[in-house]
């Protein structure tokens, strides 16, 4: 069986490897927000500061507008969920969404804009500043806007009273040494966001329970959240303890979150809470989840499944760097398991066993490391994100379970009872058995089907990353991984970066290992 995942590697050591010339945007958001729940709506304002830490000077700031893409169906999104029958059985009487009421100033000066040349980008819109913004200086863009909310299909939207509020706001393109990034929002293919500094305060009815990016401001609300979770999580079969808002009415809740990719949030009635902490070397992080109050939920353990992702990450990769982690249940939507967010997941899965939540909630929790701590290009590199997530992932659910949430319905029991690293091996021959044709290394609006777009993203490429811990065993690549954490935290690492901290880290050239991202067919050796 080894002989089947041997790689030959020429060993040579690597040349000196540095960042030199690296640069990024800063930004800085303070947000206001008032959700009406009866029409389903949005108002808001927002002031960005956007320093140009770029060696170029800037005659527009391309933004996105991602509640358009919800606008009618010749937007991309939409037009992308239609042509994949995968996907499109999802889309019933729909509610479009969108997003208007924009009114850009540049350091108070009305600003010009102009929509993006392509039809189907009209969540897309060039921002003309008023006096070119040099290398090292910082603008301030102020707007307002108010979004129509869509029902929920995609991200973003409402559904039965639970609203899923992302990609709900005005936000600046990535511009990095490639240029502008400034891509339609799509179904199959995520996101590539500037890190920024966020002061977020949202206005909503009192009794509505609230979990968002960031940390929670108001020292009471906070006190009451943690009470009310702390009782549910060690008194988890007993009547659980439900939120009581301390007066009628609305609340205004503030949040910060500091040098992160995104900021989404999510409201629901009568969710129970649940909370504690989480120890790590040198931090405290405060753990909550949040779910539906429903006799016999799976979520009772939530919190538990949160904790020990939260270790198992930090202790493989490098320690979790946020102040809290949060899991939020949404609608439950086969097609999808939950969609990840800084400091926050929302879960979206089937309950269907233990095992299989654990570890849906462990790999959404992961993209803590993969998308918000190492914030690589998720559309165009997307095995940079879920495809080493999914690695860790399928690690986590073996040393816990004897698990895999891919093959969980055809584990003969034999196969359950062998050690671990056996029940990996077997487990990655099994699902290297999976036809999947199409190159791993490919942007993931070029994937024909949604279905291709998963297996190749997460599957094959987590079957790539165990070919090298075969090669170079587990604790080898939990090295690497560490390395490439450490020097790429906080950045945006392209896979030309990931691949020259690794031969760092390895002390070897990995010219024939990465050319493997570009195989079609099988990665095994026949």
């Amino acid at each position: 069986m080894k002989k089947i995942f041997t790689l030959i590697f020429t060993a040579v050591v690597t040349v000196g490897f540095a960042q030199e010339g690296y640069w990024q945007q800063q930004l800085k958001y303070d947000m206001q927000v008032t959700l009406n729940d009866k029409t389903r709506s949005l108002t808001g304002k927002q002031t960005i500061q956007y320093k140009n830490n770029s060696p170029e000077t800037l005659q527009f700031i391309w933004f996105h507008l991602w509640p358009n893409a919800y606008k009618n169906d010749s937007t991309a999104l939409l037009k992308q969920i239609r042509n994949d029958l995968s996907r499109s059985e999802k889309l019933g009487a729909i509610t479009y969404g969108s997003i208007d009421g924009l009114n850009f100033k540049v350091d108070g000066k009305a600003a010009k804009t102009e929509p993006h040349p392509n039809p189907e980008y009209i969540d897309i819109i060039k921002v003309l500043l008023p006096t070119p913004l040099k290398p090292g200086a910082t603008a301030t863009l102020t707007t307002d806007f108010r979004v129509k909310l869509p029902s929920y299909f995609s991200r973003s939207g409402f559904t039965d009273g639970e609203f899923m509020i992302c990609q709900w706001y005005p936000k600046p393109a990535v511009f990095d040494k490639n240029g502008w990034h400034e891509f339609p929002y799509l179904d199959m293919g995520e996101f590539y966001s500037e890190y920024a500094d966020y002061n977020v305060k949202i206005t909503l009815p009192s009794d509505y329970v609230v979990g968002a990016t960031g940390v929670l401001q108001d020292k009471e609300e906070l006190a009451r959240y943690k009470s009310i979770g702390s009782m549910n999580a060690i008194g988890r079969n007993a009547p659980p303890k439900l939120y009581k808002p301390a007066k009628a009415g609305s609340k205004t809740l503030a949040y910060t979150a500091e040098n992160v990719p995104d900021f989404a949030w999510f409201a629901e009635k009568g969710l129970i809470i649940q909370y504690d902490t989480i120890q790590l070397k040198d931090k405290t992080v405060d753990a909550f989840t949040y779910y539906h109050n429903q006799p016999g939920t799976l979520w009772n353990n939530s919190i538990d499944y949160v904790k020990d992702a939260v270790h198992h990450y930090s202790r493989w990769i490098g320690a979790y760097q946020y102040p809290t982690v949060q899991a939020f249940e949404g609608p439950k939507n086969n097609s999808s398991g939950g969609m990840e967010y800084p400091m926050i997941t929302l879960i979206t899965c089937p309950d269907a066993t233990r095992e299989y939540l654990d570890g849906v909630i462990a790999h959404e929790v992961g993209h803590n490391w993969f998308m918000s701590m190492l914030g690589s290009n998720e559309r165009a590199h997307t095995w940079q994100d879920e495809g080493l997530n999914t690695y860790y992932q399928f690690r986590y659910e073996a040393e816990k379970y004897h698990y895999n949430s891919v093959a969980r319905e055809s584990i003969p029991e034999e196969i359950k009872k062998l050690p671990v690293d056996q029940f990996q091996e077997r487990i990655y021959f099994a699902l290297s058995q999976i036809p999947m044709q199409t190159v791993i290394e490919q942007p993931a609006a070029d994937f024909k089907t949604s279905e291709d777009y998963g297996l190749v993203s997460y599957i094959k490429t987590a079957i790539w990353m165990y070919l090298l811990e075969r090669q170079y065993s587990q604790a080898q690549v939990d090295k690497a991984f560490q390395d490439y954490f450490n020097t790429w935290s906080n950045k945006h690492p392209q896979p030309e970066d990931m691949k020259a901290s690794f031969e760092k880290s390895l002390g070897t050239t990995l010219d024939r290992f990465f050319a493997l991202l570009k195989k079609p067919g099988s990665l095994l050796q026949q």
